[in-house]
């Protein structure tokens, strides 16, 4: 008798490929794979070639990593070891063309590990074993599941932070937000093999990859190393950061469009570094990679974003009597920074803190040792729970921090001469869901600026990290300073505005005006000394563009002065009609503020489900092509095309190419 089973034969093996990928939502995956979501049943057949018996035990082994794990029931088992015995009733044939369990599907558990899975059949016949390897699987987290800790229960939301490869980025300054279009490309082909293979190459992994592969079950910790994984500080990460200087020996990161070339760019190098980065660039890829394996993310920017590097909740700036700054503080401020938000639940805190969840992969201060950032939960930052995992305070000093000026006289004196609670986290954006529109997030971080219940939420933050006043900390040393205690303020007597008088406009002139008034009755006479200089978005000053002197007596009068020149660009991006699988005409028209030509331009363009490469090409006046929708499906697909010359850095702009259906 067992003689038969150890000549078990399985002919074909069949996975139900198209079944499987419209029930796990995984049809846009441009790979061959079997791609399934944790939490839900799939389906697979087998012909099986010889006598089956009534007392057969059928065990199926599912492994990663080379363990074997707890990730497919049998309904009504939780065992990843699935005895399925044959009925009694079931027809005793030579060939049988067999749905292995009797309701046709197994079940994958909702807290298994993602990844690629090695499925085996065992045959147990009395003493004796046969097995089969039936194949490979992926798989991912499931946001359709209730079960599963990433579970979303808005369709469209799923739609939007789950399936949609292509979004916007807001970038600029609080006065003039800006939208950049990206592309995620998380179904493009190879996407999902770079995904894990970055979860292979975290510093966990290699340190002990069978501990790693066993915390892959949670979305707290997979993205987390992630937000590690992406940026090159600690290992041979993906993207590796720059902020000033030359870009010669790599991409300046303005002119990245989207995540895919990335991503390939550093799998085909044999996981060399991609430079460069900045914040944008770090979020889009973390966003990209982060909804491949089926977390639910998005892309925020926050306006006047503090950089907190003591923790003290206070960003402190210092400048002597002739209004220099003065290199006293590590803080800073940056005109935006972008970050990540991942939907899930947290069994480590507690099921208040569900829900949102900040990762910020941008290199800028360690955390337990690495450059990583995230999970914070947005409640927790919201109500001051700066005591909980994972770098709560770095987040809530990044939208709420005070900012305060000192004039330091000298060394033993210095004059605290101004205090802005409200000038942090600014508008902070994300896309909305189903459009291209900004949606403010700033009510998911904080109470409104200047209530009562968020100065109570500040100071409970200060307490629990142990800051006395804001600027001075005791749970950790630093050297002293000389400076005496700080005097009190005096009511000044001047005070002033630097006003945008109107929105710039394509090659003109942006006028700017200073409003002083005296505030006394006294005449006054002041030195005015203005500088204005080119800064990068992190507020480090790149050039000085202007610098005015000027004396001016006061008595109730005000001084206008009105500076600075800018010039922007604008394109348009003509398209045909567009349907499956057919050819449309795309024109792409620059205009030039400039009084010269500009020369020796190339235009790149890229987009999910349109090009399956970057396109390049030479541009002269106009440069048109044909695009042909190679994606098979109808919808609303986003184009980018990117001016690249010597005499502009960031000409990019966008089309929403709305697909027809194949007739």
């Amino acid at each position: 008798m067992s003689c038969v089973f150890l000549a078990l034969k399985i002919g074909k093996v069949n996975w139900q490929s198209r079944l499987n990928k419209a029930a796990h939502h995984t049809s846009d995956y441009s790979s061959t794979e079997v791609i399934l979501r944790r939490g839900q049943p799939f389906n697979i057949s087998l012909n099986l070639k010889t006598t089956a018996q009534s007392w057969d035990n059928f065990t199926f082994i599912a492994s990663t990593g080379n363990l074997p794990m707890a990730v497919i029931s049998y309904p009504g088992s939780s065992s990843s070891k699935i005895l399925v015995p044959h009925r009694s009733t079931w027809p005793i044939l030579e060939t049988l063309s067999f749905v292995l369990v009797h309701s046709g599907f197994l079940v994958l558990l909702a807290d298994a590990v993602i990844g690629r899975y090695k499925l085996q059949l065992q045959v147990l016949a009395g003493s004796k074993v046969s097995s089969k390897a039936l194949g490979q699987f992926v798989l991912l987290f499931n946001p359709w599941c209730p079960d599963d800790d990433v579970y979303m229960a808005n369709e469209k939301e799923r739609q939007e932070y789950v399936l949609n490869d292509s979004g916007i980025i807001f970038q600029g300054v609080e006065k003039d937000i800006q939208q950049e279009a990206w592309n995620y490309g998380q179904f493009e082909e190879d996407i999902l093999d770079i995904s894990l293979a970055i979860l292979d190459r975290s510093l966990s992994h290699r340190e002990d990859p069978a501990v790693d592969v066993s915390k892959r079950s949670s979305p707290v910790y997979v993205s987390r190393v992630i937000s590690a994984t992406v940026n090159s500080n600690d290992e041979k990460g993906v993207v590796e950061g720059k902020w000033s200087g030359k870009f010669r020996s790599g991409t300046n990161p303005l002119r990245w469009s989207g995540s895919v070339t990335i991503l390939r760019k550093w799998y085909r190098a044999r996981y060399r570094p991609v430079r460069y980065g900045q914040c944008w660039v770090f979020a889009g890829v973390t966003c990209t990679v982060l909804r491949c394996l089926g977390i639910p993310t998005r892309v925020i920017t926050n306006f006047n974003s503090a950089h907190d590097k003591n923790l003290n909740l206070s960003i402190d700036k210092y400048i002597d009597m002739s209004g220099n700054n003065l290199d006293l503080s590590e803080d800073s401020v940056w005109n935006f920074h972008v970050w990540n938000e991942s939907w899930f639940i947290r069994r480590d805190l507690g099921s208040f803190y569900d829900g949102w969840q900040v990762l910020d992969a941008t290199p800028q201060e360690k955390s337990k040792g690495i450059y990583q950032c995230g999970p914070a939960s947005t409640k927790a930052i919201k109500e001051g729970d700066v005591n909980l995992d994972y770098d709560s305070p770095f987040v809530f000093a990044a939208v709420n921090a005070d900012c305060v000026t000192w004039i330091r006289y000298s060394k033993k004196r210095k004059e605290r001469i101004h205090s802005d609670t409200r000038k942090i986290g600014k508008f902070i954006s994300t896309k909305a869901v189903g459009s291209n529109s900004r949606v403010d997030v700033t009510d998911n971080y904080k109470y409104p600026e200047g209530s009562l219940k968020e100065r109570q939420v500040y100071k409970k933050a200060l307490k629990l990290l142990g800051v006395r006043r804001p600027g001075k900390r005791t749970k950790i040393p630093r050297p002293r300073r000389r400076f005496s205690r700080a005097q009190p303020a005096q009511p000044p007597s001047i005070s002033g505005k630097l006003l945008l008088d109107a929105s710039p406009v394509i090659g003109q002139d942006v006028l700017l005006t200073l409003t002083l008034r005296n505030l006394i009755s006294d005449f006054k006479t002041i030195n005015v000394k203005l500088k204005a200089s080119a800064i990068l978005y992190t507020r480090k000053p790149k050039a000085e563009i202007l610098q005015l002197h000027r004396s001016i007596k006061l008595g109730s009068e005000e001084g206008n002065f009105n500076f600075i020149t800018a010039f922007i660009t604008g394109q348009d991006i003509v398209l045909g009609c567009a349907v499956v699988h057919k050819p449309v005409n795309v024109e792409v028209t620059f205009t030039n503020p400039l009084s010269e030509e500009v020369t020796d331009c190339v235009l790149r363009a890229e987009g999910s489900g349109l090009l399956k490469e970057q396109l390049r090409i030479q541009y002269v006046n106009a440069s048109g092509w044909q695009l042909v929708h190679f994606g098979g499906k109808s919808g609303v697909p986003q184009l980018q095309v990117d001016l690249v010359c010597t005499h502009f850095s960031d000409i990019k702009g966008f089309v929403m190419l709305h697909v027809a259906p194949a007739h």
